[in-house]
């Protein structure tokens, strides 16, 4: 297979954050980039050489992005399948269809995940309202109903502490087919970076510990406080996946750790994710980076670690008063402000993060959690102006 090198152009389905930062790398490393996303002005857009305004279902529109592309790939699963099983006629497409097709359907990765043999909470499908309560005698209580495309930081989940709460989940969901799956009383949430190459090479970035607030993801802490025998089985598990699937690029794989250190899969993000922004700056080579050299069919880079870090995503609500006092952020020598450039700043939408680095990394997260406060309080008391070490 030939290579696509830097002066090639990389066309990416998805505007978002995590197109943006693949932008940035690819643009660093000298690469094109065209970009299809419904949003004016997307953050992808911003740094991109061309941008189609038009929806993830727009198959002209992704058609013309192909035509202008050597290699294309995605950021986002909303992406229709069938629109990328078309484009595999036209332009190398990786991840490929066929991955996409198992993991944006939950239901359909859940079996595939059970096919394959990799461990994971019980699970089972629900159709209809008759069937949601033999689901429950099924996998039992507490549980949590899923829907089974769309549930990205925590959307379409609903928590059913008993059997009273079965029908108002089902119509909270929206009456609509659902997997219902055991609430497993986990230890720790885990992910692992893992990038498999066009040749089938891959590389595995370190065990990240991730904390949600309201199904959120709030702080990334690498490495993860973990023991040997857990991060071997984490990356066993992700590498394991990755070759089963075929997967061509970047893969997320979020994982509950048990009090007993056994490992459950959580779910899949077929890309580049939220837990693995530590990545750029924390690591040799970046999981957007590592993204660009499988698609592009290159020699996978470096993903050791560099420091160990704690990444802070920073919603929304900061911005109800304004834009934060960003010098907060900037007066730290070891903090890395990212800003995504959004337009508009909602409660719970990500629009930046910041990364701190420490050898001590309870000392990292104090200080993350002390900026964050910072952002938040008061803007015009000079002791937010900078957290304290």
């Amino acid at each position: 297979m030939k290579a696509v090198l830097p002066g090639g152009t990389i066309g990416v389905l998805g505007g978002g954050q995590l197109g943006r930062m693949l932008a940035l790398e690819a643009k660093r490393m000298g690469y094109r980039v065209g970009v299809v996303d419904p949003t004016p002005d997307c953050p992808a857009a911003q740094v991109a050489d061309f941008h189609f305004e038009a929806s993830f279902d727009d198959l002209e529109a992704a058609r013309e992005l192909a035509s202008r592309a050597d290699v294309v790939t995605f950021e986002i699963e909303l992406i229709p399948s069938d629109i990328l099983a078309q484009l595999e006629t036209q332009v190398p497409v990786r991840p490929s269809a066929s991955v996409l097709r198992t993991i944006q359907d939950r239901l359909v990765q859940k079996e595939f995940l059970k096919r394959a043999g990799f461990p994971q909470p019980p699970f089972t499908s629900v159709r209809d309202s008759r069937e949601v309560r033999e689901a429950a005698g099924l996998v039992g209580f507490p549980a949590v109903l899923k829907g089974r495309r769309g549930g990205y930081d925590g959307r379409n989940q609903v928590f059913v502490a008993g059997p009273d709460d079965l029908q108002d989940a089902w119509q909270t969901i929206g009456s609509r087919p659902t997997v219902l799956e055991a609430f497993v009383p986990f230890k720790m949430e885990v992910s692992v970076i893992v990038a498999r190459g066009v040749e089938g090479e891959m590389r595995v970035f370190p065990v990240a510990e991730n904390v949600h607030r309201e199904h959120i993801l709030h702080t990334t802490r690498v490495p993860a406080r973990v023991s040997e025998q857990v991060q071997r089985e984490a990356e066993h598990i992700a590498c394991g996946i990755a070759e089963a699937l075929g997967h061509v690029g970047v893969m997320a794989v979020e994982m509950f750790v048990l009090d007993d250190g056994s490992v459950l899969v959580n779910e899949i993000a077929p890309r580049t994710h939220n837990s693995g922004h530590y990545t750029f700056g924390a690591c040799v080579t970046s999981q957007f980076e590592q993204h660009l050299r499988a698609v592009c069919g290159l020699p996978l880079g470096d993903p050791s670690l560099l420091s160990p870090a704690v990444m802070v995503n920073l919603l929304g609500d900061l911005w109800l008063e304004g834009a934060p006092p960003w010098d907060v952020v900037l007066s730290q020598g070891n903090a890395r402000l990212h800003l995504y450039g959004k337009a508009e700043a909602r409660a719970g939408r990500k629009m930046g993060h910041v990364l701190v680095f420490d050898a001590d990394t309870d000392q990292a997260l104090r200080e993350a959690e002390s900026i964050v406060a910072a952002l938040r309080r008061d803007r015009s008391s000079p002791s937010c102006r900078r957290p304290p070490r």
